[in-house]
């Protein structure tokens, strides 16, 4: 249970991140000591709760005690919040970078147990605030006046919520239900290894995050070694795996029920705070653009030397034309100038991930696959990369510390006023990716260089529209059948291999397609919907970024606000604060037709290199 503290890398070295300045190690004092204070403070946030009698009540006018009740109650509760996630997140620098450290794990495990403890209470909190009114309760309570927007967002909850003793007997219970299956599928499939026959025909033994890396190889042999390893691999754990799927989505359809949401996608859009209107509104766009996308992946293919669809191993290639590779200190470089170029603030965070030791680049074998952004203290994060020397690993790293610095603008936000919905929580990321990506195509005019980047800035969005809209289609329909029966591991394969023939169409060879993108994706097992969100984010932050380009002083003193802001206010009211309507399909229209001029680029670009070959 050993926390990184190695030296800063080298130049040469990718770095590592390391919280041992706060927590030298899991078995420090420090943080067991801390451990103790969660415990009884967790207690004594219960009986607090119990001694104002914090839950459903008879409706009445509030009173200066309900005021000051509300004021303990919130204040109590966000102190008790902050070191919970603190803590978490100090187990997750080690859980995340070595799934093997079982003590670690025991550690998040036992995380989780105090959390299960103190979910209940925001049920409570819920039922007591609807019967005394947000307006009034604010009329007698600072508190209650600052998390004004939290609590209208709790208020709203009560009709979808069970009797108290149901809540809080679900939240103890799910931490041996769908948090036991959700670390089992992250356990099973980060410590997975697979066999990859390379191009010179010898076999060598590589982490499963190492494989699914191959997918960038600038070689075409090699991805299509590393797909052939996937495919040959996956079925060893995709039992298991569908075990996890069942329980996890079997959990969600019983409470579902028992919350009255007849349809598991509202739940998930209250989570998410996106009104019906405005997901519809951005789905009918997003369906819209579907042949538009099938149209670039077949010029993708031309530009790959494939008749036809897009094979699947070249669906995140690099393209065979200039070059997308990148050292650490060059993408680096350009995610800082990128940042810069909209303020220093931005640009000085940067150094300040570098400095501090934010960031864990490098992958390997144990190692959670994928990148994240957690918020760890104050306005410090750690973010997880899994460095593939690419654009795309640029272009990540430019994601997740927008992540970071949404992290920094929520600083003085307590943590009931931060629980971001994960739509909103993709506003800096994608706001900051966008950035880097429209400056380096300003910055690149050799033609060559620029489909190659181009290239790279479709690719993502590609993933999170078209492949997202297959993943959508998926899991409704896991939720649908699940409704009826438990789903074996070939009929989840099934549905996926159906989901991918729906959306990507023939801009896809579907003859390649990946039916084991169920048992790999964590999104599944760690919510539910974690899909949607990301097109959410990816459009909404294209259009703040016109919003910006149109009038980039107004923009810059609005936008650290507005992030800030993400965790109490809705999608609708977050977007009105630019003049944006999210609930008119035209704005989700207007987003995509950014992406459609880069694809029209890219198609140009492509038949003149055939013309020119």
């Amino acid at each position: 249970m050993t926390i990184t503290d190695e030296p800063t890398a080298t130049p040469d070295e990718l770095p590592r991140w390391s919280v041992a300045d706060v927590y030298p190690s899991l078995d420090d004092r420090a943080f067991t000591d801390a451990l103790e204070t969660l415990d009884a403070d967790v207690t004594r946030l219960i009986a607090l709760f119990d001694e104002h009698d914090i839950r459903q009540v008879e409706p009445r006018t509030p009173t200066d005690a309900d005021g000051q009740a509300a004021d303990a109650a919130l204040r109590a509760y966000n102190d008790v919040a902050r070191l919970l996630g603190e803590l978490q997140v100090a187990a997750l620098s080690v859980t995340a970078t070595d799934s093997r450290d079982d003590g670690a794990q025991a550690l998040m495990s036992r995380l989780e147990q105090q959390g299960s403890r103190i979910a209940p209470l925001l049920a409570r909190l819920a039922e007591w605030v609807h019967s005394l009114g947000v307006e009034p309760l604010a009329g007698v309570s600072t508190e209650a006046a600052d998390h004004v927007g939290p609590l209208t967002r709790l208020d709203e909850r009560v009709a979808h919520q069970m009797p108290e003793r149901e809540e809080a007997l679900y939240a103890e219970l799910s931490t041996t239900g769908s948090a036991a299956w959700r670390s089992l599928q992250q356990v099973v499939t980060s410590q997975l290894t697979a066999e990859v026959t390379l191009p010179d025909g010898t076999v060598e033994r590589m982490p499963i995050n190492a494989v699914r890396g191959l997918a960038t190889h600038a070689d075409p042999a090699m991805r299509r070694a590393g797909y052939d390893a996937e495919i040959a691999t996956w079925p060893s754990v995709s039992t298991t795996v569908a075990a996890a799927m069942n329980a996890i989505k079997g959990e969600a359809v019983i409470v579902n029920r028992r919350r009255h949401w007849d349809d598991p996608i509202d739940a998930s859009l209250y989570a998410n705070s996106v009104s019906r209107p405005t997901y519809d509104a951005m789905q009918a766009a997003v369906t819209a653009s579907l042949p538009d996308w099938r149209r670039w992946m077949r010029s993708k293919a031309r530009l790959h030397g494939h008749d036809g669809g897009l094979p699947w191993w070249d669906l995140v290639a690099p393209a065979p034309i200039g070059s997308s590779e990148l050292s650490w200190d060059e993408g680096i470089d350009w995610v800082r100038s990128a940042f810069g170029s909209f303020s220093p603030q931005l640009g000085g965070l940067v150094d300040r991930a570098l400095d501090e030791r934010w960031i864990d680049a490098p992958p390997a074998e144990g190692k959670t696959g994928g990148a994240f952004c957690a918020s760890f203290r104050d306005d410090r994060s750690l973010v997880l990369l899994n460095w593939s020397g690419s654009i795309d690993s640029a272009q990540t790293t430019a994601h997740e510390l927008g992540h970071a610095y949404h992290n920094v603008t929520l600083a003085d936000r307590t943590p009931l006023q931060r629980r971001l919905p994960m739509a909103l929580a993709e506003t800096a990321s994608i706001f900051c990716e966008t950035l880097a990506i429209e400056q380096r195509l300003a910055d690149t005019t050799d033609g060559d260089a620029r489909l190659a980047l181009l290239d790279v800035s479709l690719t993502g969005p590609n993933q999170v529209v078209v492949d997202i809209a297959s993943r959508l289609q998926f899991e409704t329909g896991v939720f649908a059948r699940r409704a009826r029966g438990t789903l074996g591991a070939a009929e989840l394969d099934e549905m996926m291999l159906q989901a991918q023939a729906d959306t990507y169409g023939d801009g896809l060879d579907l003859t390649t397609r990946h039916p084991y993108m169920w048992v790999l994706k964590p999104h599944y097992y760690g919510s539910h919907f974690y899909n949607w969100p990301y097109t959410y984010g990816l459009l909404f932050g294209i259009g703040l970024y016109a919003a910006y380009r149109t009038d980039p002083d107004r923009f810059r003193q609005g936008y650290d606000d507005l992030l800030s802001r993400a965790g109490m206010d809705t999608a609708e009211q977050l977007g009105a604060r630019f003049d944006l309507d999210v609930t008119d399909e035209a704005f989700w229209t207007a987003s995509l037709d950014v992406l459609r001029a880069r694809m029209a680029e890219y198609e140009r670009l492509v038949d003149a290199a055939g013309t020119s070959r």
